[in-house]
C-alpha cells in the first residue's frame, strides 16, 4: 500500500503551530507567575494569603524569606480601606 507523502507536509504544519502554541501559552504563563506553575483550587485561605504577598512583595506569587516586613506594610491592610458608616 502506497504512503501518501503529500499527507506528511500539511500534519507536519499542524503539529508544529500546535507545539508552538501550546510552548508559547506555557512560557506567557510562567511569565506571569514569576516563572512558577500556575495555582489551581484555590481557596479562601490561598486568596488571603495570595493578598497578603501581594501587599508585601507588590506580585500575587511574590514570597520574602526575611522576618521584618517592609515599613509600608504597618499601615498597607484592607481594613484601612473600607468606609466606616456613621
Amino acid at each position: 500500500m502506497p504512503v501518501p507523502w503529500e499527507a506528511l507536509i500539511p500534519f507536519g504544519l499542524l503539529t508544529a503551530m500546535f507545539g508552538t502554541a501550546g510552548t508559547l501559552l506555557n512560557a506567557s504563563y510562567k511569565g506571569q507567575n514569576l516563572g512558577k506553575p500556575p495555582r489551581y483550587h484555590v481557596d479562601n485561605w490561598d486568596e488571603m494569603m495570595m493578598r497578603r504577598d501581594e501587599r508585601l512583595t507588590g506580585h500575587r506569587r511574590g514570597q520574602r524569606d526575611d522576618p521584618v516586613p517592609p515599613t509600608e506594610f504597618a499601615t498597607n491592610s484592607a481594613w484601612n480601606t473600607e468606609q466606616t458608616r456613621q
